[in-house]
């Protein structure tokens, strides 16, 4: 019995969550269906551009943690409880 991928193994594939065996089977998938080929090189291309995404925080947000990590105290003192 030939078994069918869906694109969802074919995301799990380009993310290498694939067992040697299912690569092999989703490997053949691919040169017979041209299709899922077509959908497979378009999953590499977005991982790729996705990997070059770098963000940064506002410079405000920045010094606002800095400003609190400054003005308050890492290891505050222990509230004492009055003994009963």
């Amino acid at each position: 019995m030939t078994k069918t991928f869906t694109s969802d193994d074919v995301v799990r594939y380009v993310y290498e969550e694939t067992s040697p065996e299912e690569n092999l089977l989703i490997e053949e998938s691919l040169m017979a269906e041209p299709d899922m080929m077509t959908f497979f090189l378009s999953a590499l291309e977005l991982r790729s551009l996705m990997n070059k995404i770098e963000r940064q925080p506002r410079e405000s947000l920045v010094q606002s943690i800095l400003s609190y990590s400054q003005n308050h105290s890492a290891n505050p003192p222990a509230q004492l409880r009055p003994s009963r």
